[in-house]
């Protein structure tokens, strides 16, 4: 038995999945999921709607700071306790079952709405490329991307892993040609036209912010293939972390290069899909379209990773009883080593996310909220409670500071993204939490044993 499954025994579990990845594998993955090239592109109109050009200067720099705090956080939860079912097991061990099961669940919705506005997204600009508007078919497309990211994510994790390093080079490069081009051959703004702000409203900024705050989410997939990863207890933190860290630089290249690029910014927030029209109106249909297809690229890499993610949650989770069906969830395929149960649920759960919400707005919102919120409870519990034995990746004497400030950011988060225009997020999470409520009361609180007790 190897040093990692032997560690992983320890924490109660058999080694079940293909341990395939390696750090860069890692890496890659939680970095295809934060992928600059889906949030910063598909809400790129809603950034410039409610913040305008400040807040891609001011906005994303600030929002970057802020989640390296919650990735810090996270990164020391886990490479104290490096397992699949990671946020849910931090919970688990530091709050009590309770904490632990409400955990999963918000993990879970956030992750199946996270992959929904991801390929909803893609699926908006494939539509808006072929000419067809209609919400129909956007939903048939966004299916038919689905479909392929279920097939791809059965066939094993050796497959995704070199399809995700392939991913993290194409979002390198394409941000890299984007801003190359832009640079080079656009008719640019003065720096000035980055003060300018869009909405007169105060709160328009703060609104705006989910632009950023969406695009850092999902970076818990480097925990959350912990059991599939080389050296865990280091490489799933640095996963988390780089990710984030690296996403915020190159992030940050393409919005001041493309807004920079703005001819006129009421007919750009005017547009349809005002990240097409800035590039269409600065370089030319032809080139400007080819420039969005490198994007939409990126997007089918990030849906992609998505959805190993999702389903390596609903895997832990299932496994300690906690869903129901947990039995057939929690089925790995003795051909591929893959959760392939749990793969096809979260693509079928992601699907009906995209039919039920009516605005892509607050699609995007609820997964912001439900996944911040489930990155805040292990932390919250971890700074008030007992204190895990610190893994070989650590924060020291810094642990307790950082911990806070995670905390007051994603408290903000939660009131900020469930303001008007996105309330339908703000009441479908309350309702969330009033039947897990009743779920956890009337029938999980005698059945649900939580995850093995692995530390005494």
């Amino acid at each position: 038995m190897d040093r990692d499954s032997e560690q992983l025994e320890k924490l109660g579990y058999a080694q079940q999945l293909l341990r395939g990845m390696g750090g860069f594998a890692n890496f890659a993955l939680s970095f295809s999921i934060i992928s600059v090239l889906t949030g910063a592109v598909t809400l790129y109109g809603h950034g410039l709607k409610y913040g305008g050009p400040i807040e891609m200067f001011l906005g994303w720099p600030l929002v970057t700071a802020l989640t390296l705090f919650i990735a810090a956080s996270l990164g020391e939860l886990a490479s104290a306790l490096p397992t699949a079912g990671a946020l849910y097991h931090w919970s688990s061990w530091l709050g009590g079952r309770g904490a632990g099961f409400l955990t999963a669940w918000l993990n879970t919705i956030g992750q199946f709405a996270i992959t929904a506005g991801i390929d909803y997204g893609l699926a908006e600009f494939v539509a808006a490329m072929l000419g067809w508007s209609d919400r129909p078919h956007t939903v048939a497309i966004c299916a038919a991307i689905l479909l392929t990211h279920a097939v791809l994510n059965h066939l094993g994790v050796r497959l995704v892993a070199r399809l995700n390093d392939l991913s993290a080079w194409v979002h390198v490069a394409g941000v890299g040609i984007l801003v190359g081009t832009l640079a080079l051959f656009a008719p640019h703004q003065p720096a000035a036209f980055l003060l300018r702000s869009h909405l007169s409203e105060g709160h328009g900024f703060l609104i705006g912010l989910l632009l950023a705050a969406w695009t850092f989410t999902g970076y818990d997939a480097s925990a959350h293939v912990s059991e599939e990863t080389h050296d865990p207890t280091r490489n799933a933190p640095w996963g988390i972390v780089l990710s984030v860290a690296v996403s915020g630089v190159a992030g940050y290249a393409l919005l001041l290069a493309v807004t920079l690029s703005i001819g006129d910014l009421d007919k750009a927030v005017a547009a349809e899909n005002p990240f097409i029209s800035v590039l269409t109106s600065a370089l030319g249909a032809r080139l400007g379209n080819g420039l969005v297809l490198i994007a939409m690229a990126a997007m089918w890499f990030c849906g992609l990773s998505s959805v190993t993610s999702n389903s390596r949650m609903l895997f832990a989770f299932a496994r300690d009883g906690g869903l129901p069906f947990s039995k057939r969830l929690a089925t790995v395929s003795p051909r591929f080593r893959s959760p392939w149960v749990a793969v096809w649920t979260s693509a079928s759960a992601a699907l009906a996310v995209a039919v039920w919400a009516n605005a892509y707005s607050a699609m995007v919102a609820l997964s912001t909220i439900a996944l911040y919120a489930s990155y805040g409870l292990p932390i919250l519990f971890h700074l008030i409670g007992r204190r895990l034995p610190p893994g070989p990746w650590n924060l020291g004497n810094y642990s307790k500071i950082v911990n806070i400030l995670a905390i007051a950011w994603i408290a903000a988060a939660l009131v900020l993204f469930v303001l008007p225009p996105n309330q339908l997020a703000g009441y479908t999470f309350a309702g969330c939490l009033a039947a897990l409520g009743i779920y956890w009361v009337s029938y999980q609180h005698d059945r649900f044993k939580g995850p093995p007790n692995f530390i005494a």
